[in-house]
């Protein structure tokens, strides 16, 4: 038996190795779309472009995780781990915080107090960098209670950066108004990019507007001026990046990141889950940073 084991949703984006060495338990998500059955595609990304080249802008519906897949997955965790850590995608957009925490009232009373739940106020690659901070004090050897405690302070100073080719499928979901939609194209026919964030778990513009020639340029600027006092700090600055099937635009922000920001470490690269993307829409970039001490 193990120390420690942790629980996550597929909403993390971690790559599969990442959680295979760790022997994370994942939460899957689920996107309900119809209109994307049978449509060509190797992922719902590919799926929404053959959807729109054939007139469509539907949305699918998603369904937050249930307490029984997370009961399940404590179960799961607990055949190898004396103790589970869980850390959920944002209370603020999803109702996984509150499974977790049912799941937790309803699992077998010898488990109940072996189980620590962490919000992690964020979504995709800055939910995956809390993830991986937990793995790090794991392996220091620090007891559950005080991880939980850590990764709580921790989870503030986790950073995310989104921005969109396109808002229209954040329109179709509902999350935008077309009269915003409109505004944001406005601003991107001016080569002004806007730049979505999380704030306190909740997501909101950045209040940026940056001028770059395309998405991956503005989010490499973006991260600039937000790591610019950290220079003279000599801390490591850790990066992870998701996109939405646009490898191309994450491989030249992976490289843009690596050449230009001293002190910093792209952790991975990976694709948005469903659930996240579909109203990022496809071609979307994020990254999150944090600073490591």
């Amino acid at each position: 038996m193990g120390r420690i084991g942790i629980v996550t949703e597929e909403t993390a984006d971690l790559p599969q190795e990442i959680i295979e060495r760790n022997q994370i338990e994942i939460v899957p998500v689920i996107l309900n779309w119809p209109e994307l059955e049978g449509l060509l595609g190797h992922n719902t990304f590919q799926k929404m472009r053959e959807l729109e080249k054939r007139g469509g802008i539907s949305f699918g519906k998603t369904a937050q995780p249930s307490p029984q897949d997370f009961l399940e997955r404590y179960r799961s965790s607990f055949k190898l781990f004396d103790k589970v850590l869980c850390v959920t995608l944002t209370s603020k957009l999803s109702g996984s915080y509150d499974s977790a925490l049912l799941a937790k009232s309803i699992i077998e009373p010898e488990y109940q107090e072996e189980i620590h739940i962490v919000d992690s106020l964020n979504a995709s690659c800055g939910q995956a960098l809390v993830v991986l901070k937990a793995i790090d004090l794991i392996e220091s050897g620090k007891e559950v209670e005080g991880i939980a405690q850590e990764l709580q302070e921790f989870v503030p100073h986790v950073h995310l950066f989104a921005m969109l080719e396109d808002p229209k499928w954040l329109e179709a979901s509902g999350r935008i108004s077309h009269t915003v939609a409109n505004l944001m194209r406005g601003m991107m026919k001016l080569g002004i990019r806007p730049v979505l964030t999380f704030k306190n778990g909740a997501l909101v513009p950045a209040g940026l507007k940056i001028r770059a020639k395309d998405i991956a340029d503005a989010l490499f600027k973006q991260l600039q001026s937000d790591t610019q006092h950290l220079g003279k700090s000599g801390n490591q600055i850790r990066v992870a990046i998701t996109h939405g099937d646009n490898p191309g635009g994450a491989e030249r922000l992976k490289g843009l990141i690596e050449k230009g920001l001293v002190n910093s470490e792209v952790i991975f690269v990976n694709i948005i889950n469903n659930v996240v993307g579909a109203p990022c829409g496809p071609n979307a970039l994020a990254l999150a940073w944090c600073e490591m001490q």
